[in-house]
């Protein structure tokens, strides 16, 4: 399955998706401000880009393929006679770029506007005039990311009139009327057509730019002036709205992180990976449907004063049936970046009838006020002395260990990951950094104090990224504790921005490197011991962008290790395995994930209604069954249907609601941090004791 090139920072997306084109009977052309624009994109890419690419001929058909791609995903638009046409751009495109023209991609998008324009044109035709049997076994595929082009217009035509009819059946599955889901989709495809009018040249040269940088890495990107705007605007306002970051995923909105202590985080309700498909103002607002909507239009209505509530129509992305929908109500805010600051809290643990108490850190995000620091401030914030802070008040509580939880920590400063690393070290290098000529940077603590020298687990998941992933991987190479979680995001590269005359190039200059030499870019973090996790490496991450820049290696920095785990290791696993065999949180998770998966290999969506309904029964009567079986082994009363299973949900102490598998997965990190302490106790005495901190020379 061709995996989606998909920019989530917001707004700054414009026609990544076939959302913006203009009217049939109207074409575009290049403006002569592109020509230096593109000789300007092509000598930042060519002068400041970590990855070397040749501008030839192999370049030239990746661009046309990505250009394609980019605005025909699910190739619905153009017939097999448009692409043939196009190859005759195959090797030319090089030629062009370098000679500052678009003019090949100006032709091909004038000539999407055109097929774009029809099929929205036989769409609001249909919607007036089609009657639909839905007791017929007819099926649609739900990716069509490598299947063949339509050769005319009548395969066209009956591709398109599945589609319209799925989106009724859909509509018809959550309650509406038949005229109710005509008059939904009338609204959609009319708001495209008027959106179709209203592109202008800006929007066809950046998307045929963003085919060519995409081509050097997924985080590589051309902003126009408006969409320099436009992502400066969500940069600036990320911790203001809801606290979400949004990115276009074929006609819908999808949630790719969530921002720590926001609106969204709080409420509990959204999740990454989440598709947002309408959006209500106010508590009883209308729902407008926004499938098929403009990223930043869509960003635009969930965007509003605080204390105003948006109401978001969601597809969750743990929900068996992807047919279902969900409302919930999200209190809009301002995100207190004192909230987003590291957390403490005692896990209290009973092993053999002996009580333990482990300190619990969250670390949300590297943070550090710099301009605090640069003004003298002697009390500026940050990750490090903030955490410092805790640990020092959790050994005043005589905590037995300590865990550090790095869940959903998409990063941040990454002198902070180099600095919080050596709360835990003597001293010694924490990350290295390649630029793009070769060059090897290593950075390091060299700070001998050690603020916490005891038995130390970090929880880790898929969202953990960056920085986060620059921690892990340290602790990791040292054997200074145990990762425990999933496999991290894979982000080892990093970006900058580049300032040029008509907009900005976001460019991959370098590369993060773990002190054992392996790239944490592509494969991330890989735990120690696993838990299971609903994010897909194939959906969620680095793994699952293309033309993310491989994983390798460079030369192993000399560094210190604590004695090694490996002796335990084994052990550990095997307790693990036991302990949450029978875990009704653990077996919960474990069947959702296999049930998930087995959907999800199901490409094929019938148009029979009642096997539509029937499907949905099953699936909503087998989350419902697991849901309960979960409770009855954890003593709690069964539900009746699952929306009760939300409304007991405890809170802590901000009045977020807890999430009985995250907390699970806690409690389980603890028991394992405690299996290691007793393995530490009763091993050899050629054993070095867990907290002896000096360090054998490698």
């Amino acid at each position: 399955m061709t995996k989606r090139f998909a920019q989530p920072l917001v707004a700054a997306l414009t026609l990544t998706l076939s959302m913006g084109i203009s009217a049939a009977n109207a074409t575009l052309a290049p403006a002569p401000v592109y020509s230096q624009t593109m000789l300007d994109v092509v000598t930042a890419l060519q002068q400041g880009h970590y990855n070397q690419v040749a501008f030839d001929d192999s370049l030239s058909s990746a661009v046309l393929d990505q250009y394609l791609e980019t605005l025909d995903p699910e190739r619905s638009y153009f017939y097999t006679s448009d692409i043939a046409e196009f190859e005759a751009y195959r090797n030319q495109l090089d030629d062009e770029i370098l000679a500052g023209k678009s003019n090949a991609a100006f032709d091909i998008f004038n000539r999407y506007q055109q097929r774009r324009s029809e099929r929205i044109d036989y769409i609001l035709t249909q919607l007036d005039h089609a009657e639909w049997d839905f007791s017929l076994d007819e099926s649609l595929s739900t990716d069509r990311s490598e299947a063949p082009w339509p050769v005319n217009q009548a395969e066209m035509n009956e591709l398109w009139r599945k589609r319209l009819k799925s989106a009724v059946l859909s509509l018809k599955l959550a309650d509406k009327t038949a005229d109710e889901a005509r008059d939904i989709l009338r609204k959609r495809y009319q708001n495209q057509k008027q959106r179709m009018e209203q592109t202008k040249g800006d929007d066809v040269f950046e998307s045929f730019a963003n085919a060519l940088t995409h081509e050097f890495d997924p985080h590589t990107q051309y902003f126009s002036p408006q969409g320099s705007e436009n992502f400066e605007i969500n940069m600036s306002l990320s911790l203001e709205g809801i606290g979400a970051v949004l990115q276009a995923e074929n006609d819908q909105t999808k949630v790719v992180r969530l921002v720590p202590a926001g609106p969204a985080d709080k409420g509990g309700q959204l999740q990454p990976a989440d598709l947002i498909v309408g959006v209500g103002q106010g508590a009883d607002g209308a729902i407008e449907d926004v499938v098929g909507m403009r990223l930043d239009d869509v960003v635009s209505k969930i965007r509003g004063p605080k204390g105003t509530i948006v109401r978001l129509e969601i597809i969750p992305a743990d929900a068996a049936d992807r047919q279902k929908r969900k409302v919930i109500s999200i209190e809009r805010n301002k995100v207190k970046l004192e909230e987003q600051a590291a957390r403490k809290r005692v896990l209290e643990l009973t092993r053999d009838g002996k009580p333990f108490r482990l300190g619990v850190i969250e670390v949300p995000t590297f943070y550090i006020d710099f301009a605090a620091l640069q003004s003298g401030d002697p009390n500026y914030k940050s990750t490090t002395r903030d955490v410092e802070k805790l640990i020092n008040e959790l050994r005043s509580e005589n905590v037995d260990g300590l865990v550090m939880d790095l869940r959903n920590n998409g990063g941040g400063s990454l002198r902070e990951a180099n600095e919080l690393i050596g709360l835990f070290i003597q001293r010694g290098p924490t990350v290295q950094i390649r630029d793009a000529s070769g060059r090897v940077d290593i950075l390091g603590d060299f700070d001998p104090k050690v603020v916490w020298d005891g038995p130390l687990a970090v929880i880790v998941n898929r969202l953990s990224a960056s920085a986060s992933e620059i921690f892990a991987g340290a602790i990791q190479d040292y054997n200074r504790g145990l990762i425990v979680g999933n496999r991290t995001f894979g982000k080892g590269t990093v970006q900058t921005l580049q300032p040029i005359d008509h907009g900005q190039v976001k460019l991959t200059h370098a590369k993060f490197y773990r002190i054992s030499g392996d790239s944490t870019q592509h494969r991330g973090v890989e735990p120690d011991i696993h838990f299971p996790s609903l994010y897909t490496v194939e959906e969620i991450g680095e793994s699952s962008l293309d033309r993310a820049l491989p994983w390798d290696q460079v030369r192993p920095v000399r560094h210190g290790r604590f004695p090694s785990l490996s002796p335990f290791m084994q052990q550990l696993i095997d307790r693990h395995e036991q302990r949450t065999a029978q875990d009704p949180d653990f077996v919960f998770m474990r069947k959702q994930v296999a049930h998930l998966a087995e959907q999800k290999d199901n490409s094929m969506l019938t148009l029979n209604e009642a096997k539509l309904r029937a499907e949905q029964e099953r699936n909503e009567a087998w989350m419902l069954q697991a849901e309960n079986e979960r409770r009855v082994g954890l003593g709690l009363p069964p539900i009746s249907q699952l929306s009760e299973a939300d409304d007991d949900l405890p809170t802590d102490d901000q009045g977020r609601p807890i999430n009985p598998e995250a907390e699970a997965i806690l409690a389980e990190s603890g028991q394992i941090l405690l299996d290691l302490i007793d393995l530490s106790i009763s091993h050899t005495a050629a054993a070095q004791p867990l907290r002896t901190p000096a360090l054998s020379a490698e």
